[in-house]
């Protein structure tokens, strides 16, 4: 009978998965990663549940690339604070991300510095991502990286007053 690895190793898998699917352009792995859990963005209040609503959110909101189908961005997590109950299943993970990308039009440069806030449980023996908030401290040139409002929004405070 094979025990489940501890949330010490199987968590910061995770984490580290999601970069990686990310930015691949795996947009229904990233889902399947939060098949039970829910994301919340910071800067806007929204609330994402479930593999369906996740994947379709990352779908509506990253650009990708037709040379090879991914947002062109490396998603760089870092600083694991990490709390692990593994009798009870349970942990917590605060970490920083920065996002660089690189595309024909945008030389490679940092284009998100912010924080994971994350909470994990192991169900069946497997550690799966329950809730994830997503704080963006620091704002780039988000116009080739999102198609959401919010990067527009994030252009407009860069610019200053008009």
């Amino acid at each position: 009978m094979s025990q489940s690895p501890s949330g010490h190793v199987a968590v910061p898998q995770l984490i580290y998965r999601y970069a990686e699917l990310l930015d691949s352009g795996d947009f229904a792995g990233v889902g399947e990663l939060f098949t039970d859990a829910v994301i919340h963005v910071h800067e806007t209040g929204e609330e994402y549940a479930g593999r369906d609503e996740i994947r379709a959110m990352y779908e509506d909101w990253v650009r990708t690339y037709p040379d090879n189908g991914t947002p062109h961005t490396r998603h760089v997590t870092t600083n694991l604070i990490l709390d692990v109950d593994d009798e009870r299943g349970t942990a917590t993970c605060r970490s920083y991300v920065t996002v660089l990308q690189c595309t024909d039009e945008l030389p490679l440069q940092p284009i998100v510095s912010g924080r994971y806030h994350d909470r994990f449980r192991r169900v069946d023996g497997t550690w799966r991502f329950e809730h994830r908030r997503m704080i963006n401290d620091y704002l780039g040139d988000l116009s080739r990286h999102l198609r959401h409002p919010f990067a527009q929004q994030a252009a407009g405070e860069r610019s200053g007053p008009a």
